[in-house]
């Protein structure tokens, strides 16, 4: 009887444990996500910062590629400055995020031109990144082609995280062939 109560009881413990365990190894992978581009005190290099805002910028227009606006508008701050050639100023992250929504969602996608990536340290502040990058419309490139642009974000660490505070995006043209 005591055995047969003991494997009762081992039944119920297990699924919490494995519970616990899904758990805690889920808040090791967040952490571990989290700390991928470390912080500024702790870039010692430019190629430390290269790799470190390159990863970032891969990560916001993958985020923006996909749709996923969440996560998008998680690497701005709430009042980001966007300065736009062609669309003009739009002032706030939610601002921002519904505009990227409306415009770009299932329509456009972006990438960074190899080669072009430009990251200067910010002392106190961050970085700045500059580079060129390439937009295609999915299925409409045909009549739309592929558009070009410059760009400029003003990245800023500050309380355990990366985010921009403006971003400058100019000189859009058609790409060359």
């Amino acid at each position: 009887m005591k055995r047969v109560f003991a494997v009762s009881r081992m039944a119920l413990v297990l699924p919490l444990l494995a519970l616990f365990a899904g758990r805690a190894e889920a808040q090791a992978g967040a952490r571990v996500e989290a700390q991928a581009v470390p912080a500024l005190e702790n870039i010692k290099s430019q190629e430390e910062l290269d790799k470190a805002i390159a990863s970032l910028d891969a990560a916001l227009f993958d985020s923006y590629n996909r749709c996923d606006l969440e996560k998008f508008s998680s690497f701005f701050v709430d009042d980001v400055e966007f300065y736009h050639d062609q669309g003009g100023v739009t002032l706030g992250r939610d601002k921002l995020t519904d505009s990227i929504k409306k415009n770009i969602c299932g329509k456009v996608t972006r990438e960074l031109v190899p080669g072009t990536l430009q990251v200067h340290y910010m002392k106190g502040y961050g970085a700045v990144e500059m580079g060129v990058h390439r937009f295609h419309h999915p299925g409409h490139e045909d009549t739309e082609g592929v558009g070009e642009g410059k760009f400029i974000h003003l990245w800023q660490y500050k309380d355990g995280a990366w985010k921009i505070t403006r971003v400058i995006s100019y000189d859009h043209h058609a790409a060359g062939k």
